[in-house]
């Protein structure tokens, strides 16, 4: 199947040419750059000054040939650098959150990211709004 829509971050993209192989999503160059700001380079696979180098045995799985172009495996990156990713194969919606060293820091910290939500009423709330006081946190999806 034939494209695919990607959160990534704080950006919304309708990818037309990528490919979808059950879980896994093949994105051209372009649109690797363009959904997520990545970007294969010789060194490695790099967003503005932090590049990921690619080890040679794991090229194969990462990047396909095909005579249209270079096709790059966005859901396999995201296991090399320990990126949650969910997949809502219906829609062919594909969500990656921040990568290992985001992420694996606030968990030793044992505080949470702040964030802010409606109430019932619409009205906003902030995490760091509740600081000093008991927070019960409970989420849930409904996929």
């Amino acid at each position: 199947m034939a494209g695919a829509t990607v959160l990534y971050k704080e950006r919304e993209s309708r990818l037309v040419d990528a490919q979808v192989d059950r879980d896994e999503l093949w994105v051209t160059l372009p649109e690797l750059t363009a959904s997520s700001g990545w970007e294969l380079k010789p060194e490695g696979v790099c967003l503005e000054e932090i590049c990921v180098p690619v080890p040679e045995a794991r090229l194969p799985a990462l990047i396909r040939k095909e005579p249209s172009g270079t096709l790059f495996k966005l859901t396999e990156f995201a296991r090399l650098i320990q990126q949650p990713v969910a997949h809502d194969e219906r829609n062919e919606v594909w969500y990656f959150g921040p990568a290992a060293w985001e992420w694996k820091t606030r968990l030793s910290a044992a505080q949470a990211p702040d964030f802010s939500l409606p109430d019932l009423e619409g009205r906003m709330h902030s995490l760091s709004d509740l600081l000093g006081k008991k927070v019960f946190l409970l989420f849930w999806a409904t996929w």
